[in-house]
């Protein structure tokens, strides 16, 4: 059995006395892509955004218990938030090119880590934007706006701009939700592409992508963890009532 590379245990999340996340834990394995499933406010994103660190901007967040990285918990003193964000890597509901020029966007996080090589830089673009399938789209427009792209190209360009920084996992909150079906296929096609190379954990809402592209599947509700299996098996055969309530579509 493959170790896995991120441990979450008995996290709590609460923003100011409201409690999102109640006593988590959930394993998410190298190479796998793991969806969490849930009606809205029932503590995905939340999770998402704990083991990037994000709730540490905000004075309202506390948590207890521990996230694992690699071994170690991310939350210890010692942890470097820029180098841990360097490895986990986060795209957003909606597209969030920054108005530079395309290549600009993709080089953004190598030139923060102080690269200034043309070459490096140059070599960055190029493999970051055709493992995010957007190379052939872009390749000769390096120096336009990325703002002058479309919804689904500004987000491949944004998983580019993830990927350049080599992260290990890459976390993704309804990374779609906000596009058209036939550029939604073409981010799930990507992130199906990039399995082999990296971890995702994806929030998503719809069933269907899920069920297509997820090796394990977990489903909150109301800040709980109810279920968490392979997807298959939670799909087909779940445990829990409320599982296959949802996955029905009974409720959410």
């Amino acid at each position: 059995m493959t170790a896995p590379i991120l441990q979450v245990k008995d996290l709590s999340v609460y923003y100011n006395k409201k409690k999102a996340l109640n006593n988590v834990s959930i394993d998410f394995y190298p190479n796998e892509i793991t969806a969490l499933i849930g009606p809205s406010g029932s503590g995905k994103s939340t999770l998402l955004r704990s083991i990037n660190r994000m709730g540490d901007l905000n004075p309202e967040v506390t948590l207890t218990g521990a996230i694992d990285y690699n071994g170690r918990n991310i939350y210890s003193p010692r942890t470097d938030t820029v180098d841990l964000r360097k490895e986990i890597g986060m795209v957003f509901q909606q597209p969030n090119p920054f108005p530079m020029t395309i290549y600009e966007n993709v080089v953004y996080g190598l030139r923060i880590n102080g690269i200034k090589d043309k070459q490096v830089l140059d070599e960055a673009v190029e493999k970051s934007l055709i493992s995010a399938s957007i190379w052939d789209e872009v390749k000769d427009r390096l120096h336009d706006s990325a703002i002058g792209l479309s919804g689904g190209q500004q987000q491949r360009v944004c998983v580019a701009r993830v990927l350049a920084t080599s992260p290990k996992i890459i976390l993704l909150d309804e990374p779609t939700s906000a596009l058209d079906p036939i550029s939604a296929g073409k981010i799930e096609d990507t992130l199906y592409g990039l399995k082999e190379k990296y971890t995702m954990v994806l929030v998503t809402r719809s069933m269907q992508q899920a069920s297509r592209i997820s090796d394990r599947t977990g489903f909150f509700l109301d800040g709980d963890l109810i279920e968490y299996d392979k997807t298959k098996q939670v799909f087909l055969n779940p445990r829990h009532k409320e599982t296959e309530d949802y996955i029905t579509g009974k409720f959410g």
